[in-house]
């Protein structure tokens, strides 16, 4: 292959509207959110229609030539990090929310197209688009779908993958999968769209979504509660979902390390609670009517402290009581400049191992680093554990010390090296904690499949054979 040959025939076909040049994307970044480095790559991809993606994955297949998609570049495993022989295709262009069905309570949106832009268009349409991350504003519906994203609400509405029902995929020989379908039951054969949702790129490039909508909640009760030990925090989680008439929306669970540490550094931020406690739950539940909801979540919570399960509780009176709730659980977006160079992890565990295994994890690290700092939180109900660590002075050889260290437990618990952030190249080597080779094997047969000359997105989410 000759790259001045795949550059000149994406310039003849695509245009230098779609195309541009090394020269011309130097100074543009290369690299998401993981810390991992990236390289301005050969060239970038701007196409404005889904033939567009076609005719340049066609080239890219004919010629071999590697090819990364990027959404927002926000995640934080590395999957669309470039290197200098990768040529990037973003979809930053096709950002469109075509049409929002009201009766079938769907919106069909090009993938470029942010996350809050979506929320937006719902929110304005009468209903509620479920996926929530930090990032809404920044990270596109496209990379959502393809590292499979979580984020707050899971526990209820579950992951990126539950809000769609159809997708539009190009395949790396260009190829198109027209699945935009809206309905809810489709059991002809293969489910293509599950195996392209949460691929991170590697099979082929989600170009158009039909994803769900949800009927807004006339009243959303939130409180902030301080409790004892970690079988309380369970014990509230269940007898929420048990008592609270739809449940519950939101259970993010904050170890004190975490939130003394924003307190101390983020001056913005307020603790809800007067009081100290071994661990802090930030509860949402969404109910249909608001006022009668918000009554029966203040009786939970009044019955929870008269039973022992909470030792104090902060309920909100207004949104903005619940915005500043909310803001020290998001106040995460503020680590890459309080730690720049932080080690991250985000894993899951069976919900009745989390609190275990973050006390072991813990006590390793502040054992054999005892400068270190270590910051847990998550979304307790669907088992998402966070883990911030910090060492100082720390080189590469103490961040591979730190990850073999925390993989290693995930792997005694049996656990997950990856919650919500995918794969990417960050954690390629330890998949094999995860997945069993039978299920590798699989893997790289489906990969082999559609993807034979392996030019989507080299290098990532697979470890090397």
């Amino acid at each position: 292959m000759s790259y001045p040959d795949v550059l000149s025939v994406l310039l003849a076909e695509l245009g230098d509207d779609i195309v541009s040049l090394h020269a011309q994307i130097a100074e543009r970044r290369s690299a998401d959110w993981s810390g991992l480095p990236g390289e301005a790559p050969l060239a970038l991809l701007r196409p404005r229609t889904t033939a567009d993606v076609s005719r340049a994955l066609a080239i890219c297949h004919r010629f071999r030539q590697p090819l990364v998609v990027q959404g927002g570049l926000t995640g934080l495993a590395g999957g669309a990090c470039t290197g200098a022989n990768d040529i990037a295709l973003s979809l930053e262009r096709m950002r469109e929310i075509e049409a929002i069905d009201d009766i079938s309570a769907t919106v069909t949106v090009q993938t470029g197209a942010t996350l809050e832009a979506v929320q937006e268009a719902a929110t304005a349409a009468g209903f509620m688009f479920a996926l929530d991350l930090g990032a809404r504003g920044s990270c596109t519906i496209g990379g959502n779908l393809a590292t499979n994203a979580g984020g707050n609400r899971v526990i209820k509405y579950g992951m990126a993958r539950d809000q769609v029902l159809g997708i539009e995929v190009v395949l790396a020989d260009g190829s198109v999968l027209d699945g935009t379908h809206k309905m809810v039951k489709n059991n002809a054969g293969y489910d293509l769209r599950h195996l392209m949702i949460g691929s991170e790129g590697t099979l082929g490039i989600i170009t158009r979504a039909v994803l769900r909508l949800h009927a807004q909640a006339a009243g959303v009760a939130t409180a902030w509660c301080g409790l004892a030990d970690y079988d309380s925090v369970t014990r509230l989680l269940r007898r929420a979902q048990q008592c609270l008439p739809t449940g519950v929306s939101a259970f993010e669970v904050m170890w004190p390390s975490f939130t003394g540490y924003m307190f101390a550094n983020v001056p913005a931020l307020r603790s809800p609670l007067d009081t100290q406690h071994q661990f802090y739950v930030l509860m949402e539940s969404a109910g249909a009517d608001g006022p009668q909801h918000q009554q029966a979540f203040e009786n939970f919570l009044g019955e929870m402290f008269e039973s022992g399960v909470i030792e104090n509780a902060s309920l909100a009176q207004s949104q903005s009581d619940a915005a500043s709730f909310w803001h020290v659980r998001d106040a995460t977006a503020e680590f890459p400049i309080l730690m720049p160079d932080l080690i991250a992890f985000d894993v899951s565990f069976a919900i009745a191992d989390i609190g275990r295994a973050a006390q072991q994890t813990d006590a390793a690290l502040r054992a054999r680093w005892p400068e270190s700092t270590v910051l847990t939180y998550g979304h307790l109900g669907d088992g998402n554990l966070h883990l911030i660590v910090q060492v100082p002075g720390a080189d590469a050889a103490t961040v591979d010390a730190v990850e073999s260290l925390v993989y290693g437990i995930v792997r005694e618990y049996r656990g997950s090296v990856s919650a919500e952030h995918g794969i990417g190249a960050k954690k390629r080597n330890v998949l094999g904690y995860t997945r069993s080779p039978a299920e590798l094997a699989a893997m790289r047969a489906v990969k082999a499949a559609l993807d034979p000359h392996g030019i989507l997105n080299p290098g990532k989410v697979l470890p090397a054979a």
